[in-house]
């Protein structure tokens, strides 16, 4: 065992024996030293090296080996979301900064073990990833690699067309007979009497009228089911796997696909918030337990590297531990509440302070039941963003350059939370399985003032007709707000713009 080795091992209990006094609880943590060029292979698996076999993998590790070669980026860790937890560390990092690191990592893993988030989560993804591999080489023996492979790549173009929050949300009813039999729409309603009133209270002939409704309403109902689906289908790649006309191990493949994107989903729906939690951590125990006074220069190097400003795009890092360390001090402070939001008084309201101390706590509330969405609406206040100069920028067609668009903070909150709904990425709906009573697919586009990607629209397009084996439309709007459609028939694209109902 080497030197630098011995030096993790003697740090690990000690972290985390301080982790856990602060009131983070995670699953057990493995750490591994790894190379450089380990690490990119890793990350280029989403950090699952048992993952199943595609180019996209092995081109994914060439752009991290080309960008760690040339000094244009370092990975400096990777967890993953397991029980017990993996957490894979570079071996040429400074004895520095592999206490960060770690401190760093153990907040991740409080995180996913206890974000509501990733409740759902399998937590044994390991073994399911490695299932997910021995399939699928089972496939590519029987069908051979570019088969496999070119139905592989289709369903990645598809992999985002899920609805994300279908974890959490119960939509359908529940066809188990014991929940029909309770429900009051499924049975007669009977008003309560003795036996021998029973025939005045609850007369026959209002015991059949019920009866006859009932009737109406499944009559109703089945009607309804016959158009498919009954209602807009958020979850495209669950309704392809049902109604699309897939050979069986197409079927297992899109299946697999789809689960390995719901499991990845809670991360890009709490990407702020976590490493948020895990950057105000590794600070707190850098500063005030793991630091000596030789290393000061290089933590505060890394650090602020860390959590800098970066040109062009949001800094997870920053927005969400500069987030959790406003709300610590409202919370300690008392800046919440009626009282707090009635006062008009600047001089006063910067002077606030009624030491209530309900900081610590509210935090670990905040990373419990909060998403990025939810936790940038709720606690981006406009204070933050006056002290921390926030402003939204946007494409100025007449320079054509990105500048300043406004410092107003209902403008800025607003293009930051459009940019976090459905992690930045459409929201795509099927309508209609039967469109002009041809069996063709119609899908429609929530727009919500940003129009679609052309390009990635006809290739989308394209892929889905691959699977569906006819037409394939989809409603939008353009750039001016006008109704249009494009479509795929398998030979030829079309964009129409959409004629409006007359009334």
């Amino acid at each position: 065992m080497n030197a630098r080795k011995k030096d993790i091992l003697a740090l690990q209990p000690e972290i985390e024996k301080l982790a856990r006094s602060y009131g983070l609880d995670f699953f057990p943590v493995i750490f591994e030293l790894v190379d450089y060029d380990t690490m990119n292979q890793l990350a280029a698996y989403g950090g699952f090296p048992t993952r199943y076999p595609h180019w996209r993998f092995g081109m994914e590790y060439d752009q991290l080996a080309k960008g760690y070669r040339y000094g244009l980026q370092k990975i400096y860790e990777m967890v993953i979301n397991t029980n017990p937890c993996y957490a894979y560390l570079m071996d040429v990092n400074a004895l520095v900064d592999q206490k960060l690191v770690m401190a760093h990592v153990y907040a991740h893993c409080d995180f996913f073990k206890n974000n509501f988030y990733f409740s759902h989560t399998n937590r044994k993804m390991i073994d399911e990833m490695a299932n997910h591999a021995v399939r699928i080489r089972g496939y590519i023996d029987r069908f051979g690699l570019e088969t496999v492979e070119n139905f592989i790549d289709i369903c990645l173009s598809l992999e985002n067309l899920i609805d994300y929050h279908s974890p959490y949300i119960k939509r359908k009813e529940d066809d188990d007979k014991n929940a029909s039999n309770n429900r009051p729409n499924s049975r007669i309603k009977k008003l309560k009497s003795k036996k021998y009133m029973e025939k005045y209270i609850n007369p026959p002939e209002f015991i059949d009228a019920q009866k006859q409704q009932i009737k109406k309403r499944q009559e109703a109902k089945t009607k309804k089911a016959e158009h498919l689906p009954e209602q807009p289908e958020r979850d495209v790649l669950l309704f392809l796997l049902e109604h699309a006309p897939l050979e069986n191990w197409q079927q297992d493949i899109l299946a697999i696909i789809r689960e390995e994107a719901y499991y990845f989903a809670p991360q890009g729906m709490t990407k702020i918030m976590n490493e948020g939690w895990a950057t105000y951590w590794h600070a707190t125990m850098m500063t005030r337990n793991l630091l000596h006074p030789k290393e000061v220069v290089d933590y505060a190097e890394h650090h602020s590297g860390t959590v800098a400003n970066h040109p062009g795009r949001l800094n997870p890092y920053r927005i969400g531990y500069l987030l959790f360390q406003d709300i610590e001090d409202r919370w300690n402070k008392g800046k919440f509440g009626k009282e707090w939001e009635e006062c008009d008084d600047w001089r006063e309201k910067k002077n606030w302070d009624k030491q209530l101390g309900l900081g610590r706590q509210k935090i670990f509330e905040v990373r419990k039941i909060y998403n990025d969405v939810t936790f940038i609406d709720t606690f981006l206040t406009e204070e933050f963003a006056r002290e921390h100069k926030l402003f939204s920028f946007a494409y100025n067609k007449e320079n054509k350059r990105y500048e300043i668009e406004s410092r107003e903070f209902h403008l800025i909150k607003q293009r930051l939370l459009q940019s976090l709904t459905n992690m930045g990425q459409p929201i795509i709906e099927v309508l209609d399985a039967n469109y002009k009573n041809r069996g063709e697919l119609l899908l429609r586009h929530k727009f919500e003032g940003i129009p679609l990607d052309e390009v990635h629209t006809k290739e989308a397009l394209a892929n889905l007709n691959k699977i569906w084996k006819r037409p394939v439309h989809i409603t939008t709007k353009d750039e001016e707000g006008t109704p249009i459609m494009l479509g795929f028939d398998g030979k030829n694209h079309y964009t129409k713009q959409r004629r409006k109902k007359k009334k």
